[in-house]
């Protein structure tokens, strides 16, 4: 008997992991929403609201590299509707753009994680989310 649940368990745990890598644009949204809450640490690090620490900055772009090559893959023609999608038909019109923009992020993260004080951290913090918003603006519908 309890050799049959942890057989059932295990399957329902594969099938919901089999499920979640199927799902693309659940993949996107999460780790956009990882790189939302990476950039408002380093909002209030740029802003002065937090300390500058040096493994916290190197976490902040982590996140962002780790997205950056990540998310690319994660647009497959069939995922250009559902699942509340904010995605611009413009991701697909423009693939290869839409990859230089996260090229240039990915660059922008490895600038990054080298920052060894506020300002160099400012400076790099803020050409990512330079990066962030113009590729918001074309690849993203506004809601």
């Amino acid at each position: 008997m309890i050799r049959t649940a942890l057989v059932a368990l295990g399957l329902a745990i594969g099938v919901s992991a089999v499920v979640a890598q199927s799902n693309p644009i659940a993949e996107r949204k999460d780790a956009m929403k990882s790189v939302g809450a990476a950039t408002r640490e380093g909002a209030a690090i740029a802003k002065g609201e937090a300390p500058f620490d040096a493994a916290k900055v190197q976490g902040i772009f982590k996140v962002y590299s780790d997205a950056a090559k990540k998310v690319p893959a994660l647009f497959p023609d069939s995922s250009k509707t559902g699942g509340e999608t904010t995605a611009a038909p413009k991701v697909w019109e423009d693939q290869a753009g839409f990859k230089t923009a996260f090229a240039k992020f990915e660059a922008d993260a490895a600038k990054g994680a080298g920052a060894t004080d506020l300002a160099s951290f400012r400076a790099a913090f803020g050409d990512a989310t330079k990066n962030c918003g113009s590729c918001h603006e074309v690849y993203r519908i506004k809601k």
